[in-house]
């Protein structure tokens, strides 16, 4: 299960895929250009959305035990 922490406010989330159930985990993409994108991944259909912001950059994220 990936947890996201904000490293400015220190304010935490952890995010489930709300068609399966399923805790989403921590991913990325790469876009046209090269670069990467970090999203988080449903494990069981795959949905991807992009991984939570707060105070305007991306949360942190740290995989724990499920």
């Amino acid at each position: 299960m990936a947890n996201y922490r904000c490293d400015v406010c220190n304010m935490g989330v952890t995010l489930n895929c709300t068609d399966c159930n399923e805790p989403l985990v921590n991913d990325s993409i790469t876009r046209d250009d090269g670069s990467s994108v970090q999203v988080s991944r449903c494990p069981k259909c795959e949905g991807k959305i992009k991984s939570p912001m707060c105070c305007g950059q991306d949360m942190t994220c740290t995989v724990a035990a499920a």
